[in-house]
């Protein structure tokens, strides 16, 4: 996104609901980070210029197994297009997983951290893959991806694992609207800062903040909506808002519901099998007054 490294295409896989059951290893030590796409990518990248073929697509056939579920979402094409054009913004990242051996260690730590909070937590491979410049990361049944054209630098890329971990995790049902995905994009937040001690959307949450009153009298009217404008993966213009506020109200909400529980591993079980958004929300309080004012 704009002002986050979270993919603008979460929403075009799902739900989350891989029953992925003993699918991975709950050992923090022996998750995998493979960058067998990323490493492809860049011979492609060098190709451009010597060949009038169209090195990617080679690239996106020979992608690896976590990579193969998102391909569909790719054109070799367009992608070939974007190099070109943004040749530039593409060689920031060129090196920038150098460093990702000292962030693998840091990033085992936190999965075990969330082991200590969630015992069935298990540990997919991450994928790092290059695309458009559309997805800093997402999820599918088959591991964690991080779109490593956006990285810069490796800062914050614990704590975008530690979310994207958590979206894997999660197991939340209910009708999809407005009010389910700000849920499940905020409760992976408020989890992964939990956990990673990092969090990754201090734009909208800056802004949420010091407009508290008026964004919460104005989610409890479309929150039942499935129009998700102004609030995630986009804005309309109407104010001065930034991009992905809908993760700011799941924050909170989740954030609600977690302070009045007693018992908190229960309460990160609950977390990540919402069964009934509403419900979930009543139990939370955050934004009773505001829906017995409307």
């Amino acid at each position: 996104m704009k002002n986050s490294l979270v993919s603008t295409l979460l929403i075009l896989i799902g739900s989350f609901g891989f029953t992925q059951e003993n699918r991975y290893s709950n050992n923090p030590a022996e998750a995998k980070f493979i960058t067998a796409d990323y490493e492809r990518f860049w011979k492609a990248f060098d190709k451009v210029e010597e060949t009038t073929a169209n090195p990617f697509v080679e690239y996106l056939k020979k992608a690896s197994e976590g990579f193969s579920p998102y391909v569909r979402y790719f054109d070799a094409d367009t992608l070939y297009k974007t190099v070109k054009e943004r040749k530039g913004d593409y060689l920031k990242s060129r090196y920038v997983l150098d460093g990702l051996g000292e962030k693998e260690t840091e990033i085992k730590d936190v999965y075990t951290k969330m082991k200590d909070w969630h015992a069935g937590a298990q540990f997919p491979p991450v994928y790092f893959v290059v695309g458009m410049f559309t997805s800093g990361g997402t999820v599918t049944d088959k591991g964690l991806l991080i779109g490593a054209e956006k990285l810069e630098n490796l800062n914050g890329l614990t704590g975008l694992v530690a979310h994207e971990l958590i979206h894997y995790q999660q197991n939340i049902t209910g009708k999809d609207n407005l009010l389910k995905q700000a849920i499940l994009e905020g409760s992976a937040d408020f989890i992964g800062e939990l956990i990673s001690g990092q969090h990754i959307n201090k734009v909208p949450f800056e802004y949420g903040t010091k407009n508290e009153v008026k964004l919460c009298e104005e989610f409890v009217k479309v929150m039942h909506k499935e129009d998700y404008t102004d609030w995630l993966y986009g804005t309309s213009g109407k104010d001065d808002r930034p991009n992905d506020l809908g993760y700011w109200m799941g924050y909170k909400i989740t954030e609600a519901y977690f302070d009045r529980q007693a018992d908190k591993q229960l309460a990160i079980h609950a977390i990540l099998n919402i069964e009934e958004p509403e419900v979930f929300l009543k139990k939370a309080g955050y934004l009773e007054k505001f829906m017995t004012d409307e």
